[in-house]
């Protein structure tokens, strides 16, 4: 069991070098952060900042060159490919912008994917799978195709899919790129109530209207974090909703 008080994100120094060909590309140079159970978290950057490579690191998707990083307590730097695999599955809820459904499975059957890897029951995952999509105001659309719901409903499916095995945060690349004016204020003010209840949030954006759903909001450019910022209009928000 995790520690209330241990932060959910710690890099340290964190290096990501590519190396093509006869050229090195320093993709992250020397990344430090630390976010902590509970955070709401924007991170921003124009193409090429290493705004991408900082998500593939926050996701285990990718391993930092130097430095450290421990996720949940958990020192993933140099951890085996497989041991990743169970470490993105344990803690991390991936909603993505393209949202990554499998076209011709039920609502329900999507979101219960992550828990068949968990080795639960059949019963236990159909039961968890329409509890998270309860939890997303989709209790009625669990037996619904893809196909049959709209770009904010796929949406949702996804993030039910990211909350069903309670994960430590909840990391969404572009979660709205897809998304029409009426299907992005859907989803974000569903992310706003996810982070009220006390679920950990980052959001990975080049939009600053998306943003400033964030509490904080880190900015990245050349490899580097330039600023660091508590975003107050996101406070007042929280606090009159």
């Amino acid at each position: 069991m995790a520690r209330a008080d241990r932060p959910v994100i710690e890099l340290r120094e964190v290096r990501k070098t590519y190396e093509l060909g006869d050229i090195s590309v320093h993709a992250l140079r020397g990344v430090s952060l630390t976010m902590q159970r509970g955070e709401y978290v924007a991170i921003m950057g124009p193409s090429g900042s290493g705004k991408s490579t900082l998500m593939h690191i926050l996701g285990c998707l990718d391993t930092p060159t130097a430095g450290s990083y421990r996720l949940n307590g958990i020192d993933v730097s140099g951890v085996a490919e497989d041991d990743l695999s169970d470490l993105r599955n344990r803690y991390i809820g991936f909603v993505f912008q393209a949202f990554n459904l499998i076209p011709r499975t039920r609502a329900i059957t999507n979101v219960e994917l992550p828990l068949t890897y968990a080795g639960l029951s059949r019963g236990e995952r159909q039961q968890r799978a329409r509890e998270a999509l309860a939890s997303v105001g989709l209790a009625d659309r669990h037996d619904h195709l893809p196909s049959e719901l709209s770009g904010g409903q796929q949406q949702r499916v996804a993030v039910a899919r990211a909350l069903v095995t309670n994960p430590a945060m909840i990391l969404a690349d572009e979660p709205t790129g897809n998304l029409d004016t009426h299907s992005t204020a859907e989803v974000l003010g569903m992310f706003d109530h996810l982070n009220r209840q006390g679920r950990t949030i980052i959001l990975i954006t080049h939009e600053p209207e998306v943003a400033e759903h964030a509490r904080r909001v880190i900015r990245v450019r050349d490899g580097r974090i330039v600023s660091d910022e508590q975003n107050g209009h996101a406070q007042r928000t929280a606090v009159l909703a």
